[in-house]
C-alpha cells in the first residue's frame, strides 16, 4: 500500500497542476508562458507541480477563492427588481 502512494501521489499532484494550469487566467500566470509550465510541470516529476503551486500562479488565482460580487441592497441587483416588476404586474392584472 505505501509503495503504492510513493507512485501514485507524484501522479496525481502533476495531474492536478496540470488541470490548475490550465484553467487558470492568463493574467494569473506568472513568470513564464502557459505551454513551458504544463511541459515543465509533466516532465519533471514532483518539482515542476510544485513550482507551479508556488511560483507559477498569482496568489488567489482559484475561482473559489475569488469573492462573487452580489448586489449590495436589493434595490441594486436588476433580479430582484425583475422579479419585483412582474409580480407587480401580476397583482395588478388578477385585480
Amino acid at each position: 500500500m505505501v509503495r503504492f502512494l510513493f507512485y501514485a501521489m507524484p501522479v496525481i499532484l502533476g495531474v492536478w497542476a496540470i488541470v490548475d494550469c490550465a484553467q487558470t487566467a492568463p493574467a494569473d500566470v506568472r513568470k513564464l508562458p502557459r505551454p513551458l509550465w504544463v511541459f515543465i510541470i509533466a516532465f519533471v516529476p514532483v518539482v515542476g507541480p510544485v513550482l507551479w503551486l508556488t511560483v507559477g500562479r498569482s496568489r488567489g488565482a482559484h475561482a473559489w477563492q475569488r469573492p462573487i460580487p452580489r448586489p449590495s441592497a436589493p434595490d441594486d441587483d436588476p433580479d430582484f427588481l425583475r422579479d419585483l416588476d412582474r409580480k407587480h404586474r401580476r397583482d395588478e392584472s388578477d385585480s
